[in-house]
């Protein structure tokens, strides 16, 4: 059973997350924690830039914070975010990955640690390759790994480069991957 979906995009990230959380129900069953490339010293508050596309609770994360249904979690700038084994988040100023912190790699790598195959991994839109060793953790620990279709994607880099180094189960555009979560949610996937 799924416990948690994490996602990780860069650029072209806010209008695909847009996009993938406007088709999600009100009350989506599986929290979702996110790591969204982005500058250091950004001010962004997530309600009012997804507030609009999803209903349910839109925060940026805090240490020790266990994630719950209907809400979603984002990296908070400069902050690597991370699971731990209880299914706690964590924050870390360690060195960038990729040269970003937050590192979409940090936190999927943390996850299949952490959360093994009760783990979904979704890698989206973005301009370089972070997050593609991280899906492939997820997959390596029995977990469901999602890839936006490069076609479909913004910068298709970041898809791609997970593409390049395994085979996720499933690739499929923004509209498909959010039907696949809601029937992954219902417990039919």
């Amino acid at each position: 059973m799924i416990r948690l979906i994490v996602i990780g995009t860069s650029a072209g990230g806010i209008t695909a997350l847009q996009n993938l959380f406007k088709a999600l129900p009100a009350f989506f069953s599986i929290p979702i924690v996110v790591t969204q490339h982005i500058s250091p010293g950004a001010m962004v508050d997530p309600q009012l830039v997804f507030g609009h596309a999803f209903k349910g609770l839109l925060l940026e994360a805090v240490d020790k914070v266990i994630p719950e249904k209907g809400h979603v979690y984002f990296a908070p700038p400069d902050y690597h975010l991370l699971i731990e084994k209880d299914g706690s988040l964590s924050l870390s100023q360690d060195d960038p990955v990729h040269f970003a912190r937050p590192s979409i790699d940090v936190l999927f790598e943390s996850a299949a640690v952490a959360l093994g195959k009760d783990v979904c991994g979704v890698l989206l839109t973005g301009a370089n390759q972070d997050g593609a060793a991280g899906l492939k953790a997820i997959a390596d620990q029995g977990g469901i790994t999602m890839v936006q279709d490069p076609d479909t994607a913004e910068y298709p880099m970041m898809p791609r480069a997970a593409l390049q180094l395994f085979n996720p189960k499933y690739t499929m555009n923004l509209q498909s991957l959010s039907e696949k979560l809601i029937s992954l949610a219902e417990g039919l996937t």
